[in-house]
């Protein structure tokens, strides 16, 4: 338990180390000189050291080898590269519609725009672009580095995936019990394809294409379609169980199928 507890801890300390500056110079950058995105390049300074110093660069020199153990940012080949992208493409395509389809039998909750201030077009599309690979890079070090590393050595994978979607949920502003599955699901994905390609890389790339696909749809909607409540029409309670929602098991189940195949082939792929 000790091992769940400090793995835990520490995953959670470089959530928040990682995080909170991010966000002050986000904050900053809406409030001073809101016209030129500053903060982007300042924040992938930012970016670096930390990256750098997980992976072991720093002092202090006693415990390198261990950060950078548990970092696990341990390059892949270019078959596992493919596979691990188009596995997770195809999973996350899966949970999308998943969500849609949960979004027929309840109303799930919504999610608004922050308080962009007098922000100008280039610095809110600067810091959008920015802001995806800094979530990626810092939870993915986190929640699939630090985290499950050490738990799934030790307890297996299902019980990682389990606590690190937990954290992972706990560690969002957004979140609900009702969202708990969705984290769930996410850590599933993030997790099964590091462990399989023995590397957090993948995860990183896929996790800022989500957030890439995620921010721009929250920005030029005004709300995430995913997750916006569910019309009163759209609703299974009152429509029944029509055509669209058949279609909408029917394409979800086919994609399942296929991230199954993926999965397969990444297995492969990664034991050669």
């Amino acid at each position: 338990m000790s091992i769940i507890v400090r793995a835990v801890l520490i995953g959670l300390v470089i959530t928040f180390v990682g995080s909170i500056p991010r966000s002050a110079l986000f904050l900053a950058n809406l409030r001073l000189f809101p016209q030129f995105p500053w903060a982007v390049p300042v924040t992938a300074l930012y970016l670096l050291f930390f990256w750098r110093y997980l992976n072991g660069s720093g002092p202090p020199d006693t415990n390198s080898k261990e950060r950078k153990h548990n970092l696990r940012a341990n390059p892949v080949s270019v078959r596992v590269w493919f596979w691990s992208l188009v596995t997770g493409g195809l999973a996350i395509v899966a949970l999308v519609l998943g969500l849609r389809l949960a979004n027929r039998f309840m109303a799930l909750p919504p999610q608004g725009i922050p308080d962009l201030g007098q922000a100008s077009k280039v610095t809110i599309v600067g810091l959008l672009l920015i802001a995806a690979p800094a979530a990626a890079i810092i939870e993915e070090s986190a929640f699939r580095g630090y985290m499950q590393g050490p738990i799934e050595r030790h307890f297996g994978l299902l019980r990682a995936i389990l606590i690190t979607g937990t954290m992972f949920a706990l560690a969002h502003l957004d979140f609900t019990p009702i969202l708990w599955p969705y984290y769930v699901a996410v850590a599933a994905i993030y997790c099964i394809i590091t462990h399989i390609a023995e590397s957090i890389l993948p995860a990183i790339v896929l996790h800022t294409a989500g957030n890439l696909y995620s921010n721009f749809d929250l920005y030029l909607h005004g709300q995430a379609e995913w997750q916006a409540p569910a019309l009163q029409a759209a609703s299974i309670w009152v429509t029944g169980l029509d055509t669209s929602f058949w279609f909408s098991v029917a394409t979800l189940v086919g994609v399942t199928g296929f991230v199954a195949l993926a999965y397969s082939a990444l297995r492969n792929a990664a034991a050669r």
